[in-house]
């Protein structure tokens, strides 16, 4: 089991994240993503409001990854790789959370993705 610590906590939620995923034929798919939570030290809830193609890739393949990166990254670059697994929910206690978040005010919190993560890489 991996640990996401509370400097690589705080860059996952304040940043947008790249999102990738692979569709049947092994071709990938990346896209950005904000209002990113950490639910647990090693689990990240991601809000689907416009996700179309993404949610189709992990129904068939589970297998994900995410970068994410400081702001300042000329200066001083942080980044890490996050590999995982991802579930697709539209209803319980994952969507409910989404639901809740500030951020997803007047969205249509169509359904919750939670990444299980089980290798991070640091990319600096």
């Amino acid at each position: 089991m991996v640990t996401i610590n509370n400097e690589l906590k705080q860059l996952i939620e304040e940043n947008a994240l790249a999102f990738a995923s692979m569709n049947e034929n092994g071709n990938p798919h990346c896209i950005a993503v904000g209002f990113v939570k950490l639910i647990s030290k090693d689990q990240i809830l991601i809000t689907d409001n416009y996700i179309i193609e993404t949610i189709k890739n992990i129904q068939k393949n589970p297998n994900i990854a995410l970068t994410v990166w400081n702001k300042e990254w000329k200066e001083n670059c942080i980044g890490y790789e996050l590999i995982g697994t991802a579930e697709y929910f539209t209803e319980g206690k994952y969507h409910s959370t989404i639901k809740n978040i500030p951020e997803n005010k007047g969205e249509p919190c169509k359904g919750a993705i939670l990444v299980t993560i089980n290798k991070i890489k640091s990319l600096a």
